[in-house]
Parts: C-alpha cells; structure tokens; sequence
C-alpha cells in the first residue's frame, strides 16, 4: 500500500528522515522501531570532522526554528571506521548527506561512501547556508550545481539524490541542471536563510547572524517548490519542508513527492515519523487507496 521507489531505491513506506534532525538514527532508538521507516538520512558528512559554528547557534521562532549547527560532524573516515557498524544493520534505507567545501571533497566522501555495502544511496548536500565555502554556494548556480553533481556521478555508483537550496529565484533551473548531470532524485526544500534578533541584548540571536529556517513556517514554500520541480523533471522528488502530520506529508505527495523527510518536527516529537506512516496507512483505507503512487502528483 505505501511502497514507492526512488531509481533504485525500495522503500516500504514514503517516509525518511532530513539530515541534521535525527543524528545517525540510533539515537531514536529508544522511541520506536527505526525499521519502520522508508529510510533514514544521517547528518550531513564531511572529508575532515568539523566542530560546527560558535554557539549559540539554534533560536525558536515563531513557527519554526534557526539553525547555524555549520555541519557539525565526525568525517567520512570516522564515519566509516566507527559509526557504519553501528548503523549498517538497521532494516531500512540508510542514507549518506554528503557534504564539502570543494568539489574534490564532495568526490572523496562521495567515494568512499560508494564503497560501504549497506549505504544504498547519498544525498548531496549542495544547499547549506550555514558554512563558509561550498554548501549553498554550489547549489545557487546552475552551472556549479551541474559541475558537482557531474563529478560525483563519476565516483559514485549507487542512487544519487542531490539536496536543493530554496534561496534562488528560480529552483526549477537547478533542478533541471542536476538532472541533467546525472542526479537519481532531488530533494526540496533545504532550509530558507533567516534572521533574529534580541532586542533586548541588542544583537543576533544566533553568532552567525543568519542562519536556516526550517518548520511549519517554510511549508507552503516548499510545498510550491516541489510542485513546481515534479511537473520539470523526470526522476523522483523528494519534499521537506515543516511536515508535522500525515496531512502534511500527503501535501507534498500529492504536488509531486515521491517520498517525504520529516526534520524539525523530530525535535518536538521524537516518534513524529511513526505517527505519520500510521497517519498514512489510515488515510489511504479511509479513502479506498490501494497504492500511494496513485495519489502521488494529482494535483
């Protein structure tokens, strides 16, 4: 009944997880079965570790939340050497956000991702806001969008599903470039570039000033933004954006997701995912679906 594909990619239920809201997956243990799940995409990871930006780095606003974590992470050899064998086992898709500076970096991690067994796909983070060099920068520019994506397909052999930034005027020209380069899938929305202050202290909340914009509040744009892409490209898109319930996820699906990730909402419910396949499930009896794909790009 829920089961959809991603090129390669099985996955028993439309539901996965957004990079940076669910650590490595075993740290929801506690609150569910993780194999319940369409897949699991772990935080975002690097060539070398990285410590992130200052703190503070993370406001509450008014339907959502900023962040500035910067790609806080262990490296793709620690990764590989220590966090894999803890994961690898885990019954459902596990996926790699991948991330760099360069497009050499993206390259390496991407490579040596390919050659972990139980990995199945990566996702290619060119939509950060929160770092310095590459991230974002990648993802703005159709042309270095096309460049990345290009030369990770060369080293890379397993479904490749690229990370679109909000942040440009038109999303679809990206879209169209990555696919064209050789991505499996995209994923919409990354986070929107924002800003808070204390008045009272009279400075930022957050010490990089800005940072990404994430929660219900962005959910209508990524909404629109999945709609627009999905009636542009050929392969499968993936939607996230302030998705808290079924009734949110269902949005997405029916503008054209193939598969959701849930990311802020894990935040404030660790079993938020659980609740929106079950949520799912019950929607498609109510109605006398048989198969999701059936609602999937209606509108």
């Amino acid at each position: 009944m829920l089961e959809v594909k991603i090129d390669k990619l099985h996955l028993k239920n439309p539901v996965m997880t957004a990079s940076g809201t669910f650590g490595y997956g075993e740290e929801f243990s506690d609150f569910f079965d993780l194999s319940r799940l369409g897949g699991i995409v772990v935080k975002g990871t690097t060539g070398e570790r990285r410590q992130g930006n200052p703190y503070p780095r993370m406001a509450e606003t008014p339907s959502g939340m900023l962040n500035a974590v910067g790609l806080q992470n262990v490296g793709v050899d620690a990764f590989c050497k220590e966090v894999y064998h803890r994961i690898k086992d885990i019954d459902t898709n596990i996926i790699v956000n991948v991330s760099g500076s360069s497009i050499e970096e993206y390259c390496t991690v991407a490579e040596k991702i390919d050659a972990l067994d139980n990995i199945p796909a990566i996702e290619l983070n060119i939509s950060c806001p929160n770092v310095k060099k590459g991230g974002m920068g990648f993802g703005t520019n159709p042309d270095m969008a096309a460049q990345v994506v290009n030369a990770v397909r060369k080293v890379y052999h397993k479904t490749l599903i690229v990370k679109l930034t909000p942040n440009v005027t038109n999303i679809v020209e990206i879209a169209k470039a990555v696919e064209a380069a050789g991505a499996d899938s995209v994923s919409l929305i990354n986070t929107l570039l924002g800003m808070a202050i204390d008045v009272e202290k009279q400075r930022p909340y957050l010490s990089t000033i800005t940072g990404g914009l994430s929660g219900p509040a962005v959910k209508p744009v990524a909404v629109r933004m999945v709609w627009q892409v999905a009636h542009a490209v050929k392969i499968p898109v993936v939607g996230l954006g302030g998705i808290c319930t079924a009734a949110d996820a269902l949005e997405f699906l029916m503008a054209g997701a193939t598969a959701i990730e849930v990311g802020t909402a894990n935040f404030i419910d660790p079993s938020v995912t659980v609740k929106i396949v079950d949520g799912l499930e019950e929607y498609c009896k109510r109605h006398g679906i048989k198969d999701i794909n059936d609602i999937i790009g209606i509108i």
